[in-house]
């Protein structure tokens, strides 16, 4: 086989964690302080996945200069309120004890402020799941990654030491999808984020997975590993015994 691992690189919201409206309540209450008017709720939705500064422009029109006051009182809700509220989805916290007790490495790569995606992570008691995690800059006030989620899911690959034969990534958007196929990678697609009608069908996607078991299914078929270590099991459960800790 090879001494890379086979890493397995999940999409954060839509994906792991539900973010039970919170971001879009929250972006809807930002817009409503700064008497800026709030689009429907599908516009809402589809501004769950791309960088924050993306989705104002394109789905709300928020004028550049209350651009990041808009985002200062989105955030200060997020952070105080919105990240209680988010959940794992269900079966989660399970797919993930599964892939590292086969001996899986995981990543997170998402467009979310990394600082927030691990606060969040570790909030939800996930965090200790993973191998490394990856996000874009905290500040919010940089223009956006010109490449997307390109560059996230390739630091990802270099930081776990991953060949692009062995890794896969998981994610519930097109974003998802193109950045793993700006890196050579398989993509699976998963049906209870916030794509949008036909979106990922649109995709070059190696599997579309209805739920959690079908997402491991999908990555033990597209990158499949031999018996797990006696290591790995054990390091799985104990990851395992203090999540339960947190949920």
């Amino acid at each position: 086989m090879t001494d890379a691992p086979a890493l397995v690189i999940f999409d954060l919201d839509g994906t792991l964690v539900d973010p039970a409206g919170s971001i879009t309540g929250g972006i809807a209450a930002a817009l409503e302080i700064h008497g800026l008017p709030v689009p429907d709720q599908s516009a809402l939705d589809s501004m769950v996945g791309p960088p924050l500064i993306e989705s104002l422009r394109r789905f709300a029109s928020v004028p550049e200069g209350v651009m990041t006051l808009v985002v200062q009182s989105y955030r200060e809700r997020y952070i105080s309120e919105g990240m209680a509220k988010s959940r794992p989805y269900p079966g989660i916290p399970e797919l993930l004890g599964r892939l590292r007790s086969r001996g899986y490495h995981l990543a997170v790569a998402t467009q979310k402020p990394e600082g927030l995606a691990k606060r969040l992570l570790r909030l939800q008691g996930l965090d200790a799941y993973f191998h490394s995690i990856h996000g874009a800059p905290d500040d919010e006030t940089l223009p956006p990654l010109p490449d997307g989620k390109v560059s996230i899911v390739a630091a990802a690959l270099e930081v776990n030491h991953a060949s692009r034969d062995r890794a896969v990534m998981v994610g519930d958007r097109r974003h998802d999808a193109a950045g793993a196929e700006g890196n050579g990678i398989a993509c699976i697609g998963v049906a209870w984020g916030f794509a949008e009608p036909g979106e990922l069908e649109a995709q070059n996607l190696a599997a579309y997975a209805s739920d959690a078991r079908e997402a491991g299914d999908a990555v033990e078929r597209l990158i499949p590993l031999g018996a797990p270590s006696a290591s790995a099991a054990r390091a799985a459960a104990g990851i395992e015994a203090g999540a339960s800790q947190c949920r």
